[in-house]
């Protein structure tokens, strides 16, 4: 909560403690009650134990969703889910040991592809992600924290990428009806799609061609204004990543 008002090397340390720490594996009964209790009060896991947020992305075998705990991941893998993907990054809460320990336990396998909610999409990210996506095992159940933004971004891709859908069919996974809200910093990954159909599909170019050849993040980043109040929500309020 008081982060904000420490030093950047001290946070920098404070996060990389974090890290080292849930990296290990659960040793013990002790290390599995620190785990459940980040996970279920600092990582806001308690909610997401009544609302997963999980939703079938078009026509395929892939779900988007929250974080799962152990037990939904146990479910998942009762439905027939073969693989997980998360696209937090981050490693610093007891969501990470507790996922990484039930998806040895039952056979799933974890993989990782990261996004960013409040950045300009990476280039090289979203060139890899057409490969990315055929290349893993299905079905599959891929998340974030909140199965709202970077779970949005990834649905976009998967459905313009694999499935061949149109930008503005993909980009409507971009919707408060997963709890993405565009006029915040997140909004930035709305912008996105909305510049290519201004500067790419209105001259008939490809997304992948305009995004390797015309794509500017830099001038995306400068142009997209969140709005306040919106912003304020997601960042103070939600508490999202």
């Amino acid at each position: 909560m008081f982060n904000r008002f420490l030093k950047p090397e001290t946070r920098y340390a404070r996060r990389m403690a974090r890290i080292a720490r849930f990296e290990r594996p659960i040793a013990g009964p002790g290390d599995r009650l620190r785990a459940w209790a980040n996970m279920l009060l600092i990582d806001h896991g308690v909610f997401r134990l009544a609302y997963l947020n999980r939703h079938r992305v078009g026509s395929g075998a892939l779900w988007r969703s929250a974080q799962p705990g152990p037990h939904q991941l146990a479910r998942f893998r009762a439905e027939g889910v073969r693989t997980i993907i998360s696209l937090r990054g981050g490693r610093e809460h007891g969501s990470w040991p507790l996922q990484r320990e039930a998806c040895e336990c039952h056979g799933l396998k974890l993989v990782e592809f990261v996004l960013r909610s409040r950045e300009a999409p990476d280039r090289a990210t979203i060139l890899a992600a057409k490969a990315f996506f055929a290349g893993i095992e299905y079905p599959a159940v891929m998340h974030c924290k909140s199965g709202a933004d970077r779970a949005g971004l990834a649905s976009a891709l998967y459905l313009i990428l694999h499935e061949g859908r149109p930008v503005a069919e993909a980009a409507r996974q971009l919707s408060a009806r997963y709890g993405h809200l565009r006029f915040a910093k997140t909004g930035i990954l709305d912008a996105f799609f909305a510049r290519y159909r201004i500067e790419g599909e209105a001259k008939g170019i490809d997304f992948l061609t305009w995004v390797e050849t015309i794509y500017d993040p830099e001038a995306l980043k400068r142009d997209f204004r969140p709005g306040f109040w919106s912003d304020l929500a997601v960042d103070r309020v939600l508490r999202r990543e």
